[in-house]
């Protein structure tokens, strides 16, 4: 492998630097007619690019360029953002909270308490105990383990779902239902581990089927969903299962890993269609695996993504054998598909109680349908989820179907139906009964307090 030099960050250093030479973060909404533009500029440290992009991320902000320089000492990014309707950055607290998060002060706010929903631990969203779940996905088994906690008397206050390459990876929050604290009780807890896991393990005694642990840490949930299956290997064969009919050709992501050796860099490029936290997950993925970007450039292309990496490894080698970089493109391809979901998108929101999370997912398993993601998230006293689904079969998801669903919901919870556009293929024509709003719930809440 070839060696190249590369900076030692002292911590103490890294701190005196900051203080003296503190990040620089401007929102500009007059260069550019049609997006706004976030800089950067800062004293460069490991993992500040994730940073970044994790609080725009969080933020739903649609990257739509973005042009990055992190080599040596100083870290330097512009990106050029939307908000997910495709307008500019205008509302004052969301420009002020980019200007504070990314700024001096950034690493010093308790983030925790702004973004819970994005956080794994025990101590990370105050009295909810985080449990993860990993395993081999199966229809219904969400709703099987929604069941399980609402016997136990245990509340879903958040959680989130994916599925990939046949394996389910989940965080859920979840509290007492008496008191509404975390489940601090040895015995119930253990009781519920173990009802956990012969439930995720099913049938099959193999270790490597499933495992259910209670989270300690204070990593960002999409990041740690990313970490589970990447040590899940899930990536393994990643477009070669059975799993890979879902895809179309079209869909399928372009990676290739060149070493440029003029500059001493090995160059990843990725070509695939665009969607909101594709940079993200890229971002995470090559982080993870002890990548570090030095350069980058993003380009959104009509429907597709082009974006190029100019990477080292930690210790400052770059990728030269053939099996390094196979991993990394197999890897990326999984991290890719992991947040890509087809079929149709079903928002619901009603007043959150114990058990409900268990009545949904039983109700979509009653009709036939199978959630590949999932997220779900309480506000005060209402619960509001989505859940990406198909039809178990494999088939289009019937309109009959959604008028079933709306009429056993009734008028307890609020449902808003949107179709996923399916990738590679001609767009289906819409329904005039699928409610053609975001995936966001800001308007859905509002017109169910109203």
């Amino acid at each position: 492998m070839a060696k190249v030099c590369w900076p030692y960050f002292d911590p103490e250093y890294e701190n005196l630097s900051t203080r003296i030479n503190p990040p620089r973060v401007s929102v500009d909404n007059t260069s550019c007619s049609d997006c706004t533009l976030v800089k950067v500029d800062s004293m460069n440290k490991p993992g500040i690019l994730l940073e970044v992009v994790q609080i725009l991320s969080d933020l739903d902000l649609i990257i739509t360029k973005a042009y990055i320089s992190s080599d040596g000492g100083w870290f330097m990014d512009v990106f050029h953002v939307t908000d997910h309707h495709g307008k500019k950055i205008t509302d004052s607290k969301t420009i002020d909270y980019i200007e504070k998060a990314l700024g001096p002060n950034g690493h010093h706010t308790d983030r925790t308490k702004t973004w819970p929903g994005k956080r794994v631990g025990v101590h990370s969203i105050g009295d909810h105990t985080a449990i993860e779940l990993i395993g081999r996905d199966r229809p219904g088994l969400l709703s099987e383990i929604s069941a399980v906690l609402a016997n136990l008397d245990i509340n879903v206050v958040a959680a989130e779902v994916w599925t990939h390459n046949r394996r389910i990876a989940c965080v859920l929050y979840v509290n007492d239902k008496i008191n509404c604290r975390a489940v601090d009780d040895p015995n119930r807890l253990s009781i519920m581990e173990e009802q956990l896991k012969n439930l995720i393990r099913g049938y099959d005694d193999d270790e490597k089927v499933g495992s259910t642990s209670f989270s300690m840490g204070f990593t960002h949930v999409d990041r740690r969903l990313h970490q589970m299956f990447f040590a899940d290997k899930d990536y393994e064969n990643c477009g070669v299962t059975a799993d890979a009919d879902e895809y179309s050709p079209l869909m399928k992501p372009k990676i290739t890993v060149e070493h440029c050796k003029e500059k001493g860099y090995s160059v990843v490029s990725v070509r695939c269609k665009d969607r909101a936290k594709l940079l993200f997950d890229i971002v995470c993925t090559l982080t993870d695996m002890q990548y570090v970007v030095s350069h980058a450039t993003i380009s959104s292309d009509g429907p597709d993504a082009l974006q190029e990496y100019y990477i080292r490894h930690m210790d400052g080698c770059t990728l030269d054998s053939e099996g390094e970089k196979e991993r990394v493109m197999k890897c990326l391809e999984a991290a890719i598909r992991r947040r890509v979901s087809e079929g149709l998108s079903l928002e619901l929101c009603a007043k959150d109680r114990v058990g409900l999370l268990s009545e949904v997912t039983r109700i979509l398993r009653e009709n036939g349908l199978s959630v590949s993601r999932a997220g779900v998230t309480t506000v005060g006293e209402q619960a509001m989820n989505v859940f990406y689904v198909r039809d178990s079969s494999g088939n289009p998801v019937d309109m009959k179907t959604i008028e079933a669903l709306r009429k056993e919901i009734g008028h307890t919870m609020m449902l808003n139906v949107k179709k996923v556009p399916s990738s590679g293929s001609a767009k289906a024509p819409e329904s005039s009964n699928w409610a053609k709003t975001s995936f966001f719930f800001g308007n859905l809440l509002e017109r169910f307090l109203a």
